[in-house]
């Protein structure tokens, strides 16, 4: 059933947390100077076609034709019943279910954009895999065994996939077909790597240590750690209560680290959004000097970051709880900012509870579809209004992807497309 649920006036209501927001004060972004024929791009990475928009080619009409006869589907893995779910979009309906290894965290597209990657790290096992889907059928291939797959990315240039091997502190450089193991690079202070985004020229990386409430840089080109930042705790976050959520509802802030989740960057390529759990916001980051320069605060626990079709809005995904292992039915939804303005223009609750999590826009950037992390559902929210129709599906969905998606090449993660 189809319901809706909004808070109305969300910049009002947030005027309350003037002690969050301070360190905010002067983070607008200036309009990029850079034209796109200055930037230097790594070797074998696609040109950047609009300095002022890097996501411009992720527009509703770029579909590639690398996608031409692609079912579109919702593939949603789950982390608990080792399977993944096939939802048709037209229908809201489960049309496919198929096992895959244990512990499937994320739903990759391949940097050639033919291929998703299921990616099951085998928590605290040493049988992790990487199983292929054909997005011509929706069926799955045999499993590649790969150590400790958390995430995967894919470096700018198409050499190499990028596998977070989360329990071991390291990312593991691998052909991108075959997953043979090319380098390494390790990261003992970033504990709980997982989530990442790459710089406009392609030339770095910003990965976040969930465990270490930092961020670390990577350098793809000299392929070592170049710094960690570790980011700054606001005074203030929201307060963990019953429904409904109230964003006036505030607590102070004893949590001494915060806990990154999801990290992109900005459509001028100068700043990073780092969606923190703890924090209950976004940190925003100078990706070049490695300095913090601005906080934002969004809902109950944000985690998930997506950027809209066109550019110009950042979708946050709160996840409604600041616990690892949440319960049903918390105080999550998703937040608007504005990426010009760093402004929060909309606030969407799920009705009801609910634990939004990953996922990704559809390709005509009419909804946001996330999966429902402790309810075992999946969510498709109206991108105009903040509707939402919730889909049940298995125990426990984490990264659930959309496809096809418009775009060049793939980053990884759930569909980082450029």
């Amino acid at each position: 059933m189809k319901t809706k649920h909004s808070i109305a006036s969300p910049l009002a209501l947030l005027t309350g947390l003037c002690a969050v927001l301070a360190s905010f004060a002067a983070t607008t972004p200036e309009s990029a100077t850079k034209a796109a024929e200055q930037i230097n791009p790594v070797a074998g990475m696609p040109a950047v076609v609009d300095a002022r928009n890097l996501y411009s080619e992720i527009g509703t009409a770029h579909m590639s034709p690398a996608v031409k006869g692609h079912l579109e589907r919702i593939y949603v893995p789950h982390l608990r019943s080792n399977d993944v779910y096939v939802i048709d979009p037209a229908t809201l309906k489960v049309v496919d279910r198929f096992k895959v290894g244990a512990a499937p965290q994320h739903i990759v597209p391949s940097w050639d954009l033919k291929t998703l990657w299921v990616a099951n790290n085998a928590e605290r096992r040493k049988d992790g895999s990487l199983t292929p889907v054909d997005p011509l059928t929706g069926k799955p291939g045999r499993s590649i065994l790969v150590d400790d797959p958390y995430n995967v990315y894919f470096t700018p240039d198409g050499k190499s996939s990028i596998i977070v091997a989360e329990a071991h502190k390291r990312l593991d450089f691998r052909d991108p077909q075959t997953m043979a193991l090319q380098y390494s690079i390790d990261t003992p202070q970033c504990g709980g790597i997982n989530h990442a985004d790459f710089s406009i020229d392609g030339r770095y990386a910003l990965f976040t240590c969930e465990f270490n409430g930092s961020v670390a840089k990577i350098d793809l080109v000299k392929r070592e750690v170049t710094g960690y930042l570790r980011l700054t705790m606001p005074t203030t976050r929201f307060k963990e209560t019953k429904l409904p959520f109230d964003p006036l509802n505030t607590e102070i802030c004893t949590s001494t680290k915060g806990m990154p989740q999801d990290i992109r960057i900005s459509p001028d390529g100068r700043r990073f959004y780092v969606a923190d759990m703890m924090a209950d916001g976004v940190h925003v980051v100078d990706g070049e000097s490695m300095k913090e320069v601005g906080f934002i605060a969004t809902g109950l626990a944000a985690h998930g970051l997506y950027p809209s079709r066109d550019g110009k809005s950042l979708y946050v995904a709160n996840r409604g709880t600041h616990k690892i292992h949440g319960k049903p039915r918390g105080g999550g939804g998703v937040t608007v900012i504005d990426f010009a303005s760093n402004k929060v223009t909309a606030q969407w609750l799920i009705p009801g509870g609910g634990s939004p999590d990953m996922g990704n826009v559809s390709a005509d950037g009419k909804w946001l579809w996330l999966s429902g992390r402790f309810d075992d559902m999946v969510y498709r929210i109206d991108t105009s209004s903040g509707a939402v129709n919730k889909i049940k599906v298995g125990a426990e969905p984490h990264g659930l992807t959309v496809w096809p998606q418009p775009g060049r090449y793939s980053l990884g993660h759930t569909g980082n497309l450029r």
